[in-house]
């Protein structure tokens, strides 16, 4: 069994990364929008002990806006050590590999990867790829990994073929802890939400239980949403935000079309139907951004947890044994799942500026001022 969160740790908050990302980027508190929960270290889904995330980015010349982002579950040294997890669809339009098995065995084992919809094989491929250059004893015989996509047809050329293997090795070989960069990078590169620009988001709420504090950390690829449906902190934004929206009249795409990948991960002590509760709570979260769930969204959720480590390995024939938290005591992480959902959904909004891509093809960003006009006017 892993430990919580070294105490010290949790409480020194890094309010930098509360509000720019490494690139200095605004992230959603510098608008000073209001969520509640208690945020980790980095509010990042790199708050939960051994999680690493890492991107490729791919922008070039017109038509290519894409990439990978690359996760680590117990960092690339826990490749071969399995974690508790569980998987929730809220609409199917969509792919994530690997699930059959975490549906069968609620577990998976070594690192997601996450990026455009016809490059979802290359990533699964990547994965298989990276491990048999640093791990070759884990994919010896076989796996099943976690491949992830969202539709970035709008700003880039889907079917160009940008994404390869090395694309995918390079994204995990990038991965990292600490504050990590959020917006138009990785998998989300070419994404949008609500018809602004989306893309990568992330935030963590620490949650105490028995005289410990744990984290839960939720990374999202938001590319969802109609521009009429965006609510932020509780106010309706879609009127007063409805200008300027050229994907309006993109015939291939209705508006709430995309789908949006979540990610959530823990390190309380959880068993796998319990991950599977956390990962349909990401509904919730979506929900206070306004999204009602498209039909043509694929909206796709795996939790983990990265406690009980070595527990679930392949070994010799013995008994073994998980600690777990009691499912009575799970509404505050319940809770931590759905604020850290929202946050990081507006957060991938926040951290963005406007992107041209394919056939001239343009995506505003959200616009900050006038958001915080709103948002500290009357009407909120």
């Amino acid at each position: 069994m892993t430990s919580p969160l070294d105490q010290t740790a949790h409480h020194q908050i890094d309010q930098t990364a509360h509000h720019q990302t490494p690139a200095g980027k605004p992230r959603a508190r510098a608008l000073n929008i209001p969520f509640g929960g208690r945020p980790g270290r980095w509010n990042a889904i790199t708050d939960v002990p051994g999680v690493q995330v890492g991107y490729v980015t791919l922008i070039e010349g017109d038509r290519i806006r894409t990439g990978v982002t690359g996760i680590h579950p117990r960092g690339p040294g826990g490749t071969g050590d399995p974690v508790a997890a569980g998987f929730h669809a809220q609409n199917g339009n969509g792919e994530m590999t690997g699930v059959s098995w975490i549906n069968e065995s609620g577990t998976f084992t070594g690192p997601i990867a996450i990026t455009n919809t016809h490059a979802v094989g290359v990533a699964h491929a990547g994965i298989i790829d990276w491990t048999l250059r640093h791990y070759p004893e884990v994919a010896e015989s076989w796996l099943l990994p976690v491949a992830a996509e969202t539709w970035d047809g709008y700003l880039n050329d889907i079917n160009g073929h940008y994404v390869t293997q090395p694309t995918v090795v390079a994204a995990l070989d990038a991965t990292q802890s600490g504050p990590i960069e959020e917006g138009s990078v990785g998998g989300g590169t070419g994404m949008n939400c609500y018809q602004f620009k989306g893309g990568s988001g992330t935030a963590s709420r620490l949650v105490a239980f028995a005289g410990a504090d744990y984290a839960v950390g939720v990374f999202v690829q938001a590319n969802f949403g109609a521009r009429h449906e965006l609510m932020l902190a509780g106010v309706p934004l879609g009127t007063e935000l409805a200008g300027d929206n050229p994907m309006a009249d993109f015939r291939f795409a209705p508006p709430g079309a995309g789908s949006v990948i979540a990610v959530v991960a823990t390190d309380a002590p959880l068993f796998p139907h319990q991950c599977q509760a956390l990962a349909r709570r990401v509904t919730a979260g979506l929900a206070r951004t306004g999204a009602s769930g498209s039909h043509f969204s694929g909206d796709l959720f795996l939790a983990f947890t990265t406690a009980n480590q070595g527990a679930l390995r392949p070994g010799p024939e013995r008994l073994r044994q998980l600690s777990f938290i009691p499912w009575g005591s799970l509404d505050p992480f319940f809770e931590a799942v759905v604020q850290a959902t929202e946050e990081a959904v507006v957060n991938a909004l926040v951290a963005n500026e406007d992107m041209t891509g394919r056939d001239g093809h343009r995506t505003p960003a959200l616009p900050r001022a006038r958001l915080a006009e709103l948002l500290t006017g009357p009407r909120a």
